[in-house]
């Protein structure tokens, strides 16, 4: 039997059964209960509470403007609802950046005031500190390379990254060093399918891709950009399984019409 199949509760542990298996793992986005409710019933392995929450529940235009506190909020809201999958929590810009006694704060109150089962965090080298700080009070730390959002000013764009040898160098250099330091896995964004594979090849630990191709150990999209509740944003890695906008917009002005044609509530939707 499949490993995926085969467990009750998904763990850092089923993650790495699963890669070296050669079973790929799923992970989705979710930022409040009724809809992760659903995505773990679904069977989903993991759930990242991503802090594009700030983009997807907030209206920002960046992943910036999120705080620790609506963190933990959406974590919360998150693990009440799951029975099955891993939740992973990210750290918010500016929680750990530079200063590993304030990441380990972060992600300490994350895991005790939420209930999530891990936290993520942006970038390689320079981040190393707050890591290794992190993975020493026994939290589990998932690494994210490549396109890093909480950067976004810093790069200018979101274009897709290490497409130069130097960058990719370093790109791989530092995915091996988070898996040395004890990094559970590694979010790969928006880089060649090719670079990610040898990525993959490189670390015996899980990779999951968002725009890094098919040759990597799990996929992760955001989930209102797959259920085609978000619109405006289309990339080249998103495959949109359901139109949801239209679906939900077309729903709303059948109630708006039914209101005021007075057919809702009808004799058998009233006391």
């Amino acid at each position: 039997m499949s490993v995926h199949k085969n467990v009750k509760r998904v763990t850092t542990h089923t993650l790495q059964e699963m890669k070296d298996a050669n079973e790929k793992i799923s992970m989705l986005t979710s930022y409040d209960y009724s809809l992760a409710k659903i995505v773990d019933a679904a069977g989903i392995d993991i759930i990242l509470v991503g802090d594009s929450a700030s983009n997807v529940m907030a209206g920002h235009e960046t992943t910036l403007p999120i705080t620790l506190d609506q963190m933990i909020y959406h974590g919360s809201s998150v693990v009440r609802a799951i029975q099955r999958c891993l939740v992973v929590v990210d750290l918010p810009f500016g929680s750990y950046q530079g200063n590993s006694r304030a990441a380990l704060d972060a992600s300490i109150r994350i895991m005790k005031e939420s209930g999530a089962h891990a936290v993520k965090l942006e970038g390689g080298a320079e981040i190393k500190d707050s890591i290794t700080r992190i993975l020493t009070a026994g939290i589990p730390v998932m690494g994210h390379l490549g396109l890093t959002p909480q950067s976004i000013y810093k790069f200018g764009t979101y274009t897709v990254r290490a497409k130069e040898e130097a960058e990719a160098a370093k790109l791989l250099e530092d995915a091996k060093m988070l898996e040395e330091i004890g990094c559970f896995a590694i979010v790969l964004e928006k880089i060649p399918a090719q670079l990610a594979k040898r990525v993959a090849d490189s670390v015996t630990i899980p990779v999951i891709g968002i725009g890094a191709g098919a040759d990597v150990d799990g996929q992760v999209l955001v989930l209102h950009d797959m259920l085609g509740i978000t619109s405006e944003f289309s990339p080249r890695f998103l495959r949109r399984y359901a139109n949801l906008y239209d679906e939900i917009k077309g729903a709303v002005a059948q109630y708006i019409d039914d209101v005021r044609r007075v057919d809702f509530p009808n004799d058998k939707e009233q006391y």
